[in-house]
């Protein structure tokens, strides 16, 4: 962790949810409690469908609510699309954008994500910006290279502490179980660290929280959040579990 920065645990529910399980939302802001509140911020990414649901669920909560995606327009003929203004609308705090099912499943270049991030940041929006290698790519040696390519097309300019989080995930750590090893969760955050020093400045970049993604559980939670510059985490499926996310959130505290 980095002590001057507040950690943030923010689950994605991903395409998973139907009215009745906005119960789990309930359920995580029941055991919020005071102490996990003095010590980490919360926020819950459902599907577009429940975001306004979970955002009424969560009022006085102090756990906010994010979209999942936004898109790089601001409204007009864009069927299908959802602004960052009208996630705002629906309670939102922040957007995930750029996410590696995102850049593979839509083909979305580090151009469109740093559009994407721009929109929310004009939306009032924190971006919570993606980046991660594929395992060929890690097996090669172009880990450090290929993140630090994403930084640098996908960041906004002018970007803070308060006004950006950048979230690590391994693409070949997603939904399999498979970990890195605390050594390369270590030398992946502080080049990232670095590289945004040199894109906004060492002082804002000292500010951005760096979540960690990819197969976050109860079980290796503890070991994650204590590396440096982890600054928190981007929970898929466990966030869909209301006790499991909530111990990830102790693991920050």
């Amino acid at each position: 962790m980095t002590r001057s920065i507040r950690p943030l645990v923010a689950g994605n529910w991903k395409m998973n949810g139907m009215k009745a399980d906005i119960v789990i939302a309930s359920e995580v802001a029941k055991g919020y409690d005071a102490g996990l509140k003095a010590a980490v911020d919360l926020a819950i990414c459902p599907p577009a469908s429940l975001l306004i649901t979970a955002s009424v669920v969560l009022v006085g909560s102090r756990i906010a609510t994010g979209g999942q995606d936004c898109s790089t327009q601001g409204s007009g003929a864009f069927t299908g699309e959802i602004s960052a203004a009208m996630l705002a609308d629906a309670g939102a705090s922040f957007a995930i954008v750029g996410h590696s099912e995102r850049r593979t499943l839509h083909g979305e270049s580090n151009a469109t994500v740093k559009a994407k991030a721009e929109a929310a940041q004009k939306a009032l929006l924190v971006p919570i910006v993606c980046v991660g290698e594929t395992k060929d790519e890690r097996e090669a040696g172009k880990a450090l290279a290929v993140v630090k390519k994403q930084l640098r097309g996908s960041i906004p300019d002018g970007a803070t502490g308060a006004t950006l989080v950048v979230a690590y995930e391994p693409v070949w750590a997603i939904g399999t179980g498979l970990t890195p090893t605390a050594a390369d969760v270590a030398e992946m955050h502080e080049a990232i660290r670095a590289e945004l020093g040199r894109l906004l400045g060492k002082a804002a970049a000292a500010g951005v929280r760096l979540l960690y993604g990819g197969s976050v559980k109860p079980s290796n939670a503890v070991e994650l959040m204590n590396v440096a510059n982890v600054d928190g985490a981007l929970v898929g499926g466990a966030s869909l579990k209301a006790e499991e996310f909530l111990a990830i959130a102790r693991a920050c505290g």
